[in-house]
């Protein structure tokens, strides 16, 4: 019994030992509650990453559409660079794309004046211009501008599946790796042209 009570009082003592060189070492070194954020102070616009600021300016779908595109309702890019698997006529190619750049454009205007309206935000908070009544201005134009952006972008995919078959729309979900024993059909409330 009493020699392993000296183990066990050995082995606590090294225990504590090891610990006690662990929390000294850590006591030189810079603290662990460091921000994520750390370093995103030097940012332009400090809400925006550069890659965020460029998508948006770009008229890049950022993830807005997943409900669309991941339900059923292909996006006019994707069904593009697959007309040939998807055998679009030339009608759905044609419109397809006018789609396309119809989209592309309103994204980009909005994406520009979402920038803008970031931008607005952090000088006012840089420059200490800034109240609760400006605020409120601020968030709503940049709430807006999100919400009519991702519109914009869900829009595209409902004009999209509209252009589209059952058939097509199946193969789009088969294509993009969506389709499982149900997904990938046209959905309930798609309206179905056939061209």
């Amino acid at each position: 019994m009493t020699t392993r009570f000296t183990l066990k009082l050995i082995a606590a003592g090294a225990l504590l030992m090891g610990a006690g060189g662990t929390f000294g070492q850590h006591s030189h070194q810079p603290s662990h509650n460091a921000s994520p954020y750390a370093g995103q102070q030097t940012r332009e616009i400090k809400a925006l990453s550069s890659t965020q600021t460029a998508d948006l300016l770009a008229g890049k779908g950022m993830e807005l559409a997943k409900a669309a595109e991941l339900n059923g309702y292909p996006g006019p890019m994707h069904t593009l660079e697959l007309a040939a698997q998807l055998e679009l006529s030339a009608e759905q190619k044609q419109a397809s794309e006018t789609l396309m750049n119809r989209h592309k454009a309103e994204a980009r205007d909005l994406g520009t004046q979402l920038v803008e309206a970031e931008r607005a935000l952090d000088q006012a908070f840089a420059s200490r211009q800034i109240d609760a009544t400006r605020l409120a201005a601020h968030t709503e134009s940049i709430g807006r501008l999100q919400a009519l952006l991702r519109k914009s972008h869900l829009d595209t995919h409902l004009q999209q599946a509209a252009l589209l078959t059952p058939a097509q729309i199946t193969r789009y979900a088969q294509l993009r790796a969506y389709a499982g024993p149900a997904a990938g059909a046209a959905p309930a409330t798609a309206p179905i042209h056939k061209h």
